[in-house]
Protein backbone atom coordinates (compact mmCIF):
# COMPACT_ATOMS: atom_id res chain seq x y z
CA UNK A 1 0.00 0.00 0.00
CA UNK A 2 1.19 3.61 -0.48
CA UNK A 3 0.08 7.03 0.31
CA UNK A 4 -0.97 9.62 -2.13
CA UNK A 5 0.76 12.96 -1.49
CA UNK A 6 -1.44 15.87 -2.10
CA UNK A 7 0.55 18.62 -1.18
CA UNK A 8 2.46 17.63 -5.06
CA UNK A 9 -1.09 17.59 -6.56
CA UNK A 10 -2.66 20.95 -8.15
CA UNK A 11 -6.57 21.35 -8.23
CA UNK A 12 -8.88 23.63 -10.29
CA UNK A 13 -12.53 23.77 -8.17
CA UNK A 14 -15.31 24.65 -10.57
CA UNK A 15 -18.47 25.77 -8.73
CA UNK A 16 -21.07 28.52 -8.67
CA UNK A 17 -21.79 28.62 -5.42
CA UNK A 18 -19.02 29.71 -2.56
CA UNK A 19 -19.79 27.53 0.00
CA UNK A 20 -19.45 24.63 -2.02
CA UNK A 21 -15.94 25.84 -3.38
CA UNK A 22 -15.27 26.76 0.24
CA UNK A 23 -16.30 22.66 1.20
CA UNK A 24 -14.11 21.27 -1.70
CA UNK A 25 -11.24 23.21 -0.54
CA UNK A 26 -11.35 22.84 2.82
CA UNK A 27 -11.66 18.93 2.37
CA UNK A 28 -8.39 19.17 -0.38
CA UNK A 29 -6.11 20.71 2.46
CA UNK A 30 -7.37 18.55 5.11
CA UNK A 31 -5.94 15.96 2.68
CA UNK A 32 -2.78 17.44 2.49
CA UNK A 33 -3.36 19.83 -0.73
CA UNK A 34 -1.86 23.27 -0.79
CA UNK A 35 -2.60 24.13 -5.04
CA UNK A 36 -6.16 24.39 -5.20
CA UNK A 37 -7.38 27.14 -7.68
CA UNK A 38 -10.81 28.09 -7.96
CA UNK A 39 -13.90 29.49 -10.61
CA UNK A 40 -17.16 30.59 -10.24
CA UNK A 41 -17.87 29.53 -14.15
CA UNK A 42 -16.63 27.70 -16.65
CA UNK A 43 -15.27 29.88 -18.96
CA UNK A 44 -12.67 31.01 -16.23
CA UNK A 45 -12.29 27.43 -15.10
CA UNK A 46 -10.86 26.88 -19.08
CA UNK A 47 -8.88 30.10 -18.51
CA UNK A 48 -7.73 29.11 -15.71
CA UNK A 49 -7.04 25.48 -16.92
CA UNK A 50 -5.22 26.59 -19.81
CA UNK A 51 -2.43 29.24 -16.95
CA UNK A 52 -2.06 26.78 -14.43
CA UNK A 53 -2.68 23.28 -15.94
CA UNK A 54 -3.93 21.41 -12.84
CA UNK A 55 -3.18 17.58 -12.29
CA UNK A 56 -6.84 17.35 -11.19
CA UNK A 57 -10.43 19.35 -11.85
CA UNK A 58 -13.05 19.33 -9.42
CA UNK A 59 -16.21 20.85 -11.26
CA UNK A 60 -20.25 20.88 -10.76
CA UNK A 61 -22.57 19.78 -13.71
CA UNK A 62 -24.85 23.46 -13.74
CA UNK A 63 -22.85 26.74 -13.83
CA UNK A 64 -23.11 30.24 -15.85
CA UNK A 65 -21.80 30.90 -19.28
CA UNK A 66 -21.27 27.48 -19.80
CA UNK A 67 -21.24 24.14 -17.68
CA UNK A 68 -19.29 21.75 -16.24
CA UNK A 69 -19.92 19.48 -19.23
CA UNK A 70 -18.99 22.01 -21.94
CA UNK A 71 -15.84 22.65 -20.02
CA UNK A 72 -15.11 18.67 -19.90
CA UNK A 73 -15.56 18.89 -23.72
CA UNK A 74 -13.52 21.78 -24.20
CA UNK A 75 -10.55 20.34 -22.36
CA UNK A 76 -10.98 17.05 -23.89
CA UNK A 77 -9.74 18.60 -27.12
CA UNK A 78 -6.53 17.04 -27.98
CA UNK A 79 -5.20 20.67 -29.57
CA UNK A 80 -6.27 22.60 -26.73
CA UNK A 81 -4.14 24.29 -24.65
CA UNK A 82 -3.49 22.50 -21.04
CA UNK A 83 -3.06 18.71 -20.34
CA UNK A 84 -6.47 16.96 -22.05
CA UNK A 85 -5.28 13.84 -20.10
CA UNK A 86 -6.36 15.38 -16.66
CA UNK A 87 -8.74 13.83 -14.93
CA UNK A 88 -12.18 15.30 -14.18
CA UNK A 89 -14.03 14.86 -11.18
CA UNK A 90 -18.09 15.61 -12.14
CA UNK A 91 -20.28 16.97 -9.28
CA UNK A 92 -23.79 17.34 -9.10
CA UNK A 93 -27.00 16.80 -7.27
CA UNK A 94 -28.77 15.37 -10.23
CA UNK A 95 -27.39 11.42 -10.62
CA UNK A 96 -29.56 9.68 -12.57
CA UNK A 97 -28.09 7.19 -14.89
CA UNK A 98 -28.69 9.31 -18.52
CA UNK A 99 -26.79 12.16 -16.54
CA UNK A 100 -24.18 9.64 -15.79
CA UNK A 101 -23.74 8.23 -19.20
CA UNK A 102 -24.06 11.91 -20.87
CA UNK A 103 -20.75 13.21 -18.56
CA UNK A 104 -19.42 9.61 -19.12
CA UNK A 105 -19.43 10.52 -23.16
CA UNK A 106 -18.22 14.00 -22.46
CA UNK A 107 -14.82 12.54 -21.40
CA UNK A 108 -15.36 13.40 -17.16
CA UNK A 109 -13.58 10.59 -15.42
CA UNK A 110 -15.47 10.19 -12.40
CA UNK A 111 -18.99 10.89 -11.42
CA UNK A 112 -19.76 12.63 -7.80
CA UNK A 113 -23.36 13.22 -6.26
CA UNK A 114 -24.22 15.80 -3.88
CA UNK A 115 -24.10 16.19 -1.07
CA UNK A 116 -20.38 15.20 -1.23
CA UNK A 117 -18.69 13.18 1.97
CA UNK A 118 -14.86 13.47 2.64
CA UNK A 119 -14.20 9.55 1.98
CA UNK A 120 -16.15 10.02 -1.16
CA UNK A 121 -14.07 13.07 -2.86
CA UNK A 122 -10.94 11.16 -1.27
CA UNK A 123 -12.04 7.93 -2.77
CA UNK A 124 -12.66 9.56 -6.25
CA UNK A 125 -9.26 11.14 -6.51
CA UNK A 126 -7.33 8.42 -5.15
CA UNK A 127 -9.33 5.99 -7.65
CA UNK A 128 -7.74 8.50 -10.30
CA UNK A 129 -4.26 8.75 -9.32
CA UNK A 130 -3.54 5.33 -8.61
CA UNK A 131 -5.94 3.58 -11.43
CA UNK A 132 -5.61 5.77 -14.04
CA UNK A 133 -7.80 4.60 -17.50
CA UNK A 134 -6.42 4.70 -20.69
CA UNK A 135 -7.41 7.37 -22.82
CA UNK A 136 -9.79 6.10 -26.27
CA UNK A 137 -9.57 8.37 -29.64
CA UNK A 138 -12.02 7.61 -32.38
CA UNK A 139 -13.66 9.68 -34.84
CA UNK A 140 -16.05 10.54 -32.41
CA UNK A 141 -14.98 10.58 -29.13
CA UNK A 142 -11.33 11.54 -27.20
CA UNK A 143 -11.29 10.93 -23.29
CA UNK A 144 -10.70 8.09 -20.68
CA UNK A 145 -12.09 4.55 -21.41
CA UNK A 146 -15.90 4.45 -21.10
CA UNK A 147 -15.35 0.60 -19.85
CA UNK A 148 -13.96 -0.33 -16.80
CA UNK A 149 -13.57 -3.81 -17.41
CA UNK A 150 -12.70 -4.22 -21.17
CA UNK A 151 -12.87 -7.58 -22.83
CA UNK A 152 -11.27 -7.53 -26.73
CA UNK A 153 -13.20 -10.52 -27.77
CA UNK A 154 -16.60 -8.48 -27.05
CA UNK A 155 -19.09 -8.48 -29.97
CA UNK A 156 -22.73 -7.66 -28.55
CA UNK A 157 -24.68 -4.48 -29.27
CA UNK A 158 -22.50 -2.15 -27.36
CA UNK A 159 -19.20 -2.45 -28.96
CA UNK A 160 -17.38 0.32 -29.50
CA UNK A 161 -18.54 2.11 -32.53
CA UNK A 162 -16.62 5.15 -34.56
CA UNK A 163 -14.14 3.27 -36.71
CA UNK A 164 -10.40 2.57 -35.86
CA UNK A 165 -9.56 3.04 -32.07
CA UNK A 166 -6.37 4.72 -30.72
CA UNK A 167 -5.89 3.76 -27.28
CA UNK A 168 -3.13 5.97 -25.80
CA UNK A 169 -1.73 5.09 -22.20
CA UNK A 170 -2.92 8.10 -19.88
CA UNK A 171 0.35 10.14 -17.77
CA UNK A 172 0.32 8.55 -14.42
CA UNK A 173 -0.37 10.98 -11.65
CA UNK A 174 0.62 8.16 -9.34
CA UNK A 175 4.57 8.51 -9.40
CA UNK A 176 4.26 12.29 -9.38
CA UNK A 177 1.98 11.90 -6.04
CA UNK A 178 3.45 8.96 -4.55
CA UNK A 179 4.64 9.87 -0.82
CA UNK A 180 8.05 8.98 0.44
CA UNK A 181 6.52 7.66 3.71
Amino acid sequence: MYRIDFNKLRFLICDDNPHMRRILRTLLHSFGAREAYEAEDGATALEMYSHYVPDIVITDWSMPIFDGLELAQMIRQPESKGNPYAPIIMLTGHSEKRRVTVARDAGVTEFLAKPISAKGLYQRILNVVANPRPFIKTKTYFGPDRRRNTNNAYIGPERRIGGEVEVMQQPSLLDKARSSV
